[in-house]
């Protein structure tokens, strides 16, 4: 389902902490089996909840860094849209050159 699950973010902190901060960033869709995730465990109630992004961004969040695609935020999302059998997911993609610097969208 996912290329590697990781446990932690091995980039740099980007600043991007709230969807706010997101937001500028349009989504696109990016496939399952390129993310890897940057959590190992997941709360099950947040994952079934009907309501689960009502309070945050309804896209996911992930960072492009070093070639890798990392789901910073969005596990819940990526894990429903696989058990419906759907292999892509809408995504805020920020892209951090070799160096951890947001690169502006082209």
């Amino acid at each position: 389902m996912f290329k590697a699950v990781g446990d932690g973010r091995p980039y740099p902190d980007h600043g991007l902490s709230t969807p706010r901060d997101w937001a500028p960033i349009p989504p696109r869709q990016v496939r399952l089996d390129q993310l890897v995730t940057t959590k190992s465990q997941l709360d099950l109630r947040s994952l079934l909840s009907s309501d689960s992004t009502f309070y945050g961004d309804l896209f996911a969040h992930v960072v492009s860094w070093r070639g890798e695609l990392y789901l910073e935020d969005g596990l819940h999302r990526a894990l429903r849209a696989a058990l419906q059998q759907r292999l892509v997911l809408h995504a805020r993609i920020l892209e951090l050159d070799d160096a951890g610097v947001p690169v502006p969208p082209a």
